[in-house]
């Protein structure tokens, strides 16, 4: 219980960011109707967060209940896609928001003005939808992909970060702390470049293990690059107190494959580059990047 608990930090770090962006997205869109004096749509406002909920959650219940009736190779199967479809999902959310970070107030103004002046209030109600949805599903995904690994450190992490997104959020409408979103998004990009690139080592680890079950034959792909496992489970060994934390939080594995190796070391090279050039001011390529 207590190395479940320890590697929670992923599901918490992933559940914050993406709770706290959606909260940040609404936050802004209902202090510009109420600053234009269209305090009347914000029910529509409203309507879009609950109908975003519930779909996510809808998801997430069918992929836990698809889980639970797999086993063997579909199990592995479904482990592995899932693990990597978050980390490109993630990736995606990552490579955005590099480039958006600075707009996003104003790309939400111009769509609630292009919506509100039209009078469709259904419009009101898309924006808030897809704006909460977006982050659910992603939430979904990434839990979806820990949870198989460590569900009681997932729920645990996933609570946490709920919980403090909520307090955080009354917070900052009472005006008590206001925090910097642009700097809010790129540090945590940096967290989320780690928490992806061991999401989708494991991803490459279990495929090289469905390739085996297969006979297929990888070459020195599917060989161990190196072994710095204990020969017990202590507190290095990545079953223990210590690497189970490792584990969850920066894709750690005493014994990985050749192939999750490169592909998590050049995860790291490509994503962290891009992020590192994008969010670096003044920079040349990094107005170039943000243009396109």
């Amino acid at each position: 219980m207590i190395d479940a608990l320890l590697g929670s930090g992923g599901p918490f770090i992933i559940t914050f960011r993406e709770s706290l962006e959606a909260a940040l997205i609404i936050g802004i869109i209902a202090a510009y109707l109420k600053k234009t004096d269209k305090n009347e749509l914000t029910k529509y406002l409203h309507i879009g967060i609950i109908a975003a909920i519930i779909a996510s959650v809808a998801i997430g219940a069918v992929l836990a209940s698809l889980y639970g009736s797999l086993d063997g190779l579909s199990e592995k199967l479904f482990e592995g896609t899932a693990a990597i479809v978050a980390t490109g999902v993630l990736t995606y959310m990552i490579f955005w928001m590099a480039k958006n970070s600075g707009t996003i107030k104003e790309r939400l103004q111009k769509k609630v003005d292009s919506a509100a002046s039209t009078e469709y209030v259904f419009g009101i109600v898309l924006i808030s939808f897809v704006a909460v949805f977006r982050e659910g599903i992603e939430t979904v995904l990434f839990l979806t992909a820990t949870g198989v690994q460590n569900p009681v450190g997932t729920l645990f992490g996933a609570a946490v970060g709920i919980i403090l997104v909520v307090v955080i959020t009354l917070l900052m409408f009472k005006k008590i702390y206001h925090l910097d979103i642009k700097k809010f998004f790129q540090y945590s990009s940096i967290l989320l470049i780690i928490f992806a690139a061991g999401l989708l080592g494991y991803g490459i680890h279990e495929y090289i293990e469905i390739a085996e079950d297969m006979k297929i034959d990888m070459g020195f792909l599917s060989h161990t690059a190196y072994d710095i496992n204990p020969p017990a489970v202590g507190v290095l060994h990545e079953k223990g107190v210590v690497g189970s934390v490792l584990k969850s939080l920066v894709g750690y594995d005493g014994n990985p494959e050749w192939l999750r190796v490169i592909v998590y070391l050049s995860y790291w090279i490509i994503v962290g580059l891009y992020v590192l050039v994008v969010y670096k001011p003044g920079n040349r390529i990094s107005k170039l990047l943000r243009k396109k």
